[in-house]
């Protein structure tokens, strides 16, 4: 009997550990953001109130007209993304990838951005899309909880996943390098865990 259940438990972590157990990446990933630590791998650029508070780091509001980013102070080339956020029905925010210029980040600029906005006014771009890259079918929801990103982006390959689905994958050579950014447009946006690990 003893000897069933040993290959059993032995069995179950070997599942586990193929197919994962719905917990957090470990191994050769680094921490950009745990909770309300990690301030100091970003640099700020606009005016909103970016801040670690309440187990975040988070923004709400701004001084100036247009978008705040909290752009990472190292740049990425192939890389794996896992990021935890809350949004609000009406944020309007993202995560940008291989953003060219940290001191001017945008899609304009030279970046992938993963929207983070329900209410976008074109729906195709909406929360769940790589903007102006690769739209978003069927529309997908993220405001009012805790979510997870998680963006693969390997040479001209990205991927992007919400809460474990798969909303976009698209082949674009364009930007091959650049900084991490989060984005503050409009409403409350708040990151609890961010990590990378290059490939």
């Amino acid at each position: 009997m003893k000897r069933h259940f040993a290959s059993a438990a032995g069995l179950l972590v070997v599942a586990l550990t193929i197919f994962g157990c719905g917990h957090l990446p470990t191994a050769g990933w680094v921490t950009l953001i745990d909770g309300d630590t990690g301030m100091d791998n970003w640099n700020v650029t606009g005016g909103a109130n970016w801040r670690a508070a309440e187990g975040a780091i988070q923004a709400d509001k701004s001084t100036t007209k247009g978008a705040s980013v909290l752009v990472s102070k190292k740049s990425f080339k192939d890389f794996e993304l896992y990021a935890e956020f809350w949004a609000s029905d009406d944020t309007n925010s993202g995560i940008y990838i291989r953003a060219m210029n940290p001191t001017s980040v945008s899609t304009a600029t030279g970046a992938y951005e993963a929207q983070i906005w329900d209410k976008n006014p074109n729906p195709s771009y909406s929360t769940g899309s790589l903007v102006n890259v690769a739209m978003v079918s069927p529309i997908y929801k993220a405001g009012g909880r805790w979510n997870t990103y998680e963006i693969y982006a390997k040479g001209s390959q990205i991927t992007v996943k919400l809460n474990g689905v798969v909303t976009v994958s698209t082949q674009d050579s364009r930007f091959p390098e650049g900084r991490i950014g989060l984005q503050y447009n409009g409403g409350p946006i708040k990151f609890r865990k961010l990590l990378v690990k290059e490939l």
